[in-house]
């Protein structure tokens, strides 16, 4: 069986920005914050990085800088989801050829697609890239859902390594462990299902919140995958007031707002996204003094 592409948590990193471009000093600073708290996997231009807003040129300098600056120690996984097939292929290609060590590819949005189309789809991507695919199902952004049936069969690709699931049925992942081969790994999309995800057999978590308490995530993600489940459910339950401030609004608005509270400031985010409310920076203040 192979290896899993990583075990534990991995930070899906906010994008920084200064006066409308991306803050590379920022985006190194939060790069070295990660890896000294342990954490070995990074995702760069996913939801919470604002892959939505950020242009293909600027995701490719963004990952060609960051592997340049991690090399050895740490894995850079890029978003390079489209709902054009051409799109995202192309798109991979350039991020495999610009030093990614792993993508992180979306489900196709708006137009969606059935099930034999998101197999064409994932199957055209991978099939034009020789480093690791994450599918990436999260229904609620997308209106789509990747069914356990289909992962098994994408499961069949050789350079298919699993699925950040970010649905919220923890029956999928007891599903997907049960049908899929023991190396397609499944990793939580959600910080709040973490510990269950694993205990049913998941990898770990594809994470917001360790962006800002990495540390904490990390041992909450070790302690279950070494099996203390009781010390995992505690970080569990203690970090959850600020799992939940960091989803009071759409993400990655909270967690932007979180960053500067404790001295990142990665800048507001791209429009259409706006800043945070006063009631809602108030209850985020208030969970991080909890934690």
């Amino acid at each position: 069986m192979n290896k899993p592409l990583f075990t534990g948590a991995c930070t899906a990193l906010v994008t920084p920005f200064l006066d409308g471009k991306i803050n590379y000093p920022m985006l190194e600073l939060l790069l070295r914050r990660q890896l000294e708290a342990g954490i070995r996997a990074i995702v760069l231009s996913g939801t919470t990085g604002e892959s939505a807003t950020l242009t293909d040129c600027e995701k490719l300098e963004m990952i060609r800088r960051a592997k340049r600056y991690v090399g050895s120690d740490g894995i850079i996984i890029a978003g390079t989801g489209s709902n054009c097939t051409e799109h995202a292929a192309a798109l991979s290609k350039a991020a495999e050829e610009a030093g990614a060590d792993a993508l992180l590819v979306v489900t196709p949005y708006y137009n969606k697609a059935n099930e034999e189309g998101l197999i064409a789809h994932y199957s055209a991507v991978a099939g034009g890239v020789h480093i690791p695919v994450i599918v990436y199902n999260v229904p609620s952004r997308t209106g789509l859902e990747v069914s356990a049936e289909v992962c098994r069969c994408l499961s069949m690709l050789p350079n298919v390594a699993g699925i950040k699931e970010a649905s919220t049925d923890i029956r999928k992942i007891a599903r997907l462990k049960a049908i899929c081969p023991k190396d397609f790994s499944v990793w939580s999309g959600n910080d709040d299902m973490t510990t269950p995800v694993i205990s049913l057999g998941g990898e770990g978590v594809i994470s917001v919140m360790s962006n800002v308490v990495p540390g904490e995530v990390q041992d909450m993600v070790q302690a279950a995958l070494d099996g203390d489940f009781d010390t995992a459910a505690d970080l569990q339950i203690r970090l959850l007031p600020l799992c939940q401030a960091l989803f009071s609004e759409i993400n990655p608005i909270p967690v932007k707002a979180a960053m500067k509270l404790i001295g990142f400031d990665c800048g507001d985010c791209r429009m259409p996204l706006t800043t945070i409310s006063r009631n809602n920076l108030d209850r985020l203040k208030e969970a991080l003094a909890h934690c």
